[in-house]
C-alpha cells in the first residue's frame, strides 16, 4: 500500500479579517453551484476537491453532455473537459491547467489529480466544456511535511440520509472558511428504497431512484442526486473533503461476504453489488482509491498530525450474534490482517504530535446496563441489534474484540500516545476515553481518546420515538454513562456536525446541533466542547469553544 505521507497540515489559522474576506465567496459559490444545476448546464452536479497533499489536490466534477446523459443512464458522448487552478478566484493567475476526456464508462465523472502546487495554500479551480465554465471551487493544500503548523482544523460529519432531512450541517461547514478540510467518516448516502428508513409518513424528500440500490446504475443515480443538494454543493465547493465509507454506501451492516440488507436469492451475488457500489463511489467522490480499490490510506499534516483512514467493510467477517462468545473469537476480524498491520505500523512510525484515526464505527467499549424498556426498540434500530436486549453492538469494534485488544495493546506496549479516533455511524455524539479494559477503568488507564459525531440527518432516538429531543432519552444517557465510566459525554438526539482543531498542546472537538433537520434553513448551535491534552489520553470539557 502506498502511504500518502505527502499530505501535510496547514499553518495557523489566519486572522478573523482574512476569514471574513472570504465569506462573500462562500455565498457566491453556493449560488453558482445552484445556478449550474439549471437545465442545459454541462455542470449540474457541482465541483469538489479532496485528499489534499502538500503539493496537490484531487479535483472532481461531473458533466452532462446531453439531456439524456443523466447519472446511471449509460448515455452521452465522450466529452473533452479542461480544468484550471489559479491563485485567485478571478483566474488572472492560473498556476496549473490540463484537459482530459470522460465518457459514459465513467458516468461522465471527471477527476484531475493536480500536482506542483505550494503547501498550505488556498487555490481556486474550475472546469470548462465548450467554453462553458463550471462553478468556481476553493481548495487548500496541506502543509509541508517538516512544517510545524500552529493548528489544523477539520469539519467532521457522518450519516446523511436524504429522506430524513436537509443537509444543513454541510451549509454551516461551508461557511467555516478557516477549515483545512472536511472529514466524512461514512454513510455519505443510504441504499434503502424510498420510505423504508424513515417510514413513508416521515419522509422529508424522496430518494432517487425510489427503489433499493442494487446495480451500478442505481448507485450512480443516487450519488448524482446527492450532488445536486445545494448544501452539499456548497460544502464541496468551499473545502476539500476527505472521505471513507461505512456500510450504507453498500448496504446495511455490510461485511466482506454480504450484508443484513442483502438477500442473494432475490438480489443477486453480493460481490457484484459491492463492486458496483465501489465503482460508483470512486467515480462520484473526490477520493483517491488506495490498494485494491479500498479507502484505507494515510494523509500527513506536517509535524502536527497523521490521519489514518480505515476501511472497515471490505475485509471484515460477518457480525457475531449479540451476547455470544463469538465476539472474542481471534479468528474473526473487522480490519483484515493486512490493514491492521498497516495501521499498527503507521501509528508506531508516526513522528507527528498527534495520530488521528478515521474509523467509521466506534472503537470504545460500550456496556448498556439497565436501559429503560421504552428505549430498547429505538436504540436497537439505530445500533442494528436484536430488540430482546442490548448486550452489545456487534457491528462496531465491540463485535471484534481480538482486533481491538491487539490494537489498543499495541498503543500501550509501544508507548504510543496522543491517538484520537474520529468516528460516526451511530447517530449520537460521544466524547470517550478508550481504556484497555473498560471493566477495570479507571484502574486500567486509557490509551487513546475518541470523538464521535452525530448524524447529519439519519434518525436517532427522539426521531424513532417521535418525542421532543432530550426528554425520554435522558434516562438512557444516564444508564449508559453509569455502566461506562470512560464515556464522558453522550447526546442521543441531536443532528449536526463537529469541528476538530489540533494544536501541539491539545485536540479539541466542538459539537454543533442544527435546529431542525426538516428545515432547509436550519440554524446551528454549539452543544459542547471537549478536548484531550497532549500526553494525557483523557477527555475534559473545554473552557471555551474554538474561534
Amino acid at each position: 500500500m502506498t502511504d500518502h505521507d505527502q499530505i501535510s497540515r496547514r499553518t495557523a489559522v489566519t486572522a478573523v479579517a482574512a476569514t471574513a474576506a472570504l465569506l462573500p465567496f462562500a455565498g457566491a459559490a453556493t449560488a453558482h453551484a445552484q445556478e449550474a444545476a439549471a437545465q442545459g448546464s454541462f455542470f449540474q452536479h457541482g465541483i469538489a476537491s479532496g485528499d489534499p497533499l502538500p503539493d496537490g489536490v484531487l479535483l472532481w466534477t461531473r458533466v452532462t453532455p446531453t439531456e439524456a446523459a443523466t447519472p446511471g443512464s449509460g448515455q452521452g458522448p465522450a466529452t473533452k473537459v479542461s480544468w484550471q487552478v489559479a491563485s485567485d478566484k478571478g483566474f488572472t493567475s492560473v498556476v496549473a491547467r490540463g484537459t482530459l476526456t470522460t465518457s459514459a464508462a465513467a458516468d461522465h465523472t471527471v477527476k484531475a489529480d493536480v500536482r506542483g502546487l505550494h503547501p498550505a495554500t488556498h487555490y481556486y479551480y474550475r472546469f470548462t466544456v465548450d467554453g462553458q465554465h463550471s462553478p468556481v471551487g476553493r481548495t487548500r493544500t496541506a502543509p509541508a511535511h517538516d512544517i510545524a503548523a500552529g493548528n489544523v482544523r477539520f469539519g467532521v460529519v457522518s450519516c446523511a440520509n436524504w429522506e430524513s432531512g436537509y443537509f444543513s450541517p454541510y451549509r454551516h461547514l461551508a461557511a467555516r472558511t478557516e477549515l483545512d478540510a472536511v472529514l466524512h467518516v461514512g454513510d455519505y448516502l443510504y441504499e434503502y428504497k424510498s420510505g423504508e428508513y424513515p417510514e413513508f409518513k416521515y419522509v422529508v424528500r424522496p430518494h432517487t431512484p425510489a427503489h433499493e440500490l442494487l446495480t451500478l446504475a442505481d448507485y450512480r443515480m443516487r450519488h448524482g442526486a446527492h450532488k445536486t443538494d445545494p448544501d452539499a454543493m456548497a460544502m464541496h465547493a468551499m473545502h476539500p473533503v476527505i472521505a471513507i465509507w461505512d456500510d450504507h454506501e453498500f448496504a446495511d451492516n455490510a461485511w466482506k461476504g454480504g450484508a443484513v440488507n442483502h438477500t442473494a436469492d432475490t438480489e443477486g451475488p453480493w460481490s457484484a453489488r459491492m463492486a458496483a457500489a465501489k465503482q460508483a463511489y470512486f467515480e462520484w467522490m473526490p477520493v483517491r482509491p488506495s490498494i485494491a480499490g479500498t479507502t484505507y490510506r494515510r494523509l500527513r499534516f506536517g509535524t502536527l498530525a497523521d490521519l489514518h483512514l480505515l476501511d472497515l467493510r471490505s475485509f471484515r467477517d460477518a457480525q457475531a450474534k449479540p451476547g455470544s462468545g463469538d465476539v472474542d473469537d481471534p479468528g474473526r476480524t473487522i480490519t483484515g490482517r493486512a490493514q491492521l498491520d498497516w495501521l499498527k505500523s503507521g501509528l508506531e512510525r508516526s513522528d507527528t504530535a498527534w495520530r488521528l484515526v478515521g474509523t467509521s464505527v466506534m472503537i470504545s467499549q460500550v456496556a448498556f446496563g439497565a436501559v429503560p424498556a421504552k428505549l430498547l426498540g429505538p436504540l436497537a434500530e439505530i445500533l442494528g441489534i436484536p430488540k430482546e436486549g442490548l448486550a452489545i453492538n456487534t457491528d462496531q469494534w465491540d463485535g471484534y474484540t481480538d482486533d481491538r485488544r491487539e490494537l489498543l495493546g499495541h498503543l500501550s506496549d509501544r508507548g504510543i500516545d496522543n491517538t484520537v479516533f474520529l468516528t460516526g455511524d451511530i447517530h449520537m455524539a460521544w466524547a470517550n476515553e478508550v481504556p484497555l479494559q473498560a471493566a477495570t477503568y479507571p484502574a486500567d488507564r486509557a490509551v487513546a481518546t475518541e470523538f464521535v459525531v452525530t448524524s447529519v440527518t439519519s434518525d436517532n432516538v427522539d426521531d424513532f420515538l417521535h418525542v421532543a429531543p432530550h426528554t425520554v432519552s435522558m434516562a438512557g444517557v444516564a444508564a449508559i454513562k453509569a455502566a461506562n465510566r470512560h464515556v464522558k459525554w453522550l447526546d442521543m438526539d441531536s443532528h449536526g456536525y463537529g469541528v476538530l482543531d489540533v494544536t501541539a498542546e491539545r485536540t479539541q472537538m466542538d459539537y454543533f446541533a442544527i435546529s431542525d433537520k426538516t428545515d432547509p434553513q436550519a440554524t446551528s448551535t454549539l452543544l459542547r466542547s471537549y478536548l484531550t491534552r497532549t500526553g494525557s489520553q483523557q477527555v475534559e470539557r473545554a473552557d471555551q469553544p474554538l474561534i
